[in-house]
């Protein structure tokens, strides 16, 4: 992938003309998405080209430099790499900043960590590929690293409102008890640190996820427990979303005993990690 440092022009088109706003790299980890993959870029390409105010919560595209997206299909056993691939060369080009990364099945942690090491903009984003959090929020977390170095979306907004309110009572029980965990012996006081919408400066993203070690979904919680170690800046940044059904995390008894054992297992892995 290229080195980015171009930003869109007036009339909210992403050129390469002007070097006034930083790039964007956008990662998107897939693991057999065909069903969802072809209309969450449809939905990302659109806004990227949309001209003119966003919506009401959102923000223009026009308001970030170049975007480039990053999909990365993590060994996936259905068609995701295909349409990702037509997508790439379809219409002469159109999508010419949309490129794939085909890597083994090694879980949603490992395929963000290739991710943020392979992307190049100035700015360096995640998001889950399903688009929960949808992407006229991008605005709002560079704006953030344009302050900070690391940039994390929060479905808990400081008015007491919880986006997480419209999953299933199974998961938000589960997730308050893995907050509490986490928040106690690896995160500290971060109210969300699942939301799959953070943001990182390059060199932020570069160095921490190169520490990274945990490839299950406890690699949040990593990055957050480095970023605090490291010293780095961090803001935490209120996004709109919405729970996306058709997940296939299932709610098994070892994935329970992973997860646990993943938390207590990362400040001791990371026990000698300087800071900055």
């Amino acid at each position: 992938m290229r080195r980015m440092s171009s930003a869109p022009s007036p009339d909210g088109a992403n050129t390469a003309e002007s070097p006034s706003k930083p790039s964007v790299t956008l990662v998107l980890p897939a693991y057999n998405e065909a069903r969802r993959i072809g209309s969450a870029l449809d939905e990302l390409f659109g806004y990227l080209g949309r001209k003119g105010p966003a919506r009401e919560g959102g923000r223009s595209a026009s308001e970030m430099g170049l975007v480039e997206v990053l999909v990365v299909d993590d060994g996936s056993d259905d068609a995701t790499a295909d349409i990702v691939l037509k997508r790439q060369q379809a219409n002469g080009g159109e999508h010419a900043n949309l490129e794939l990364l085909r890597r083994p099945h090694a879980g949603k942690g490992a395929a963000v960590k290739a991710g943020m090491l392979h992307a190049q903009g100035d700015y360096i984003i995640f998001a889950d590929a399903d688009l929960a959090t949808p992407p006229d929020q991008m605005p709002l977390l560079t704006d953030a690293l344009a302050t900070s170095e690391v940039a994390l979306g929060s479905r808990v907004h400081p008015d007491g409102t919880d986006r997480r309110k419209s999953q299933p009572l199974h998961r938000r029980a589960l997730g308050k008890v893995f907050h509490t965990l986490a928040a106690l012996w690896v995160t500290g006081p971060v109210p969300d640190t699942q939301c799959g919408f953070k943001g990182f400066r390059r060199e932020a993203a570069h160095d921490l996820f190169a520490r990274q070690v945990i490839g299950s979904i406890v690699f949040d919680a990593e990055i957050i427990h480095l970023a605090r170690k490291r010293g780095y800046s961090i803001a935490i940044v209120p996004v709109q979303w919405s729970d996306k059904r058709g997940s296939r995390m299932r709610v098994r008894p070892g994935l329970a005993l992973g997860v646990v054992y993943d938390l207590f297992r990362i400040p001791l892995i990371h026990r000698k990690v300087p800071k900055r």
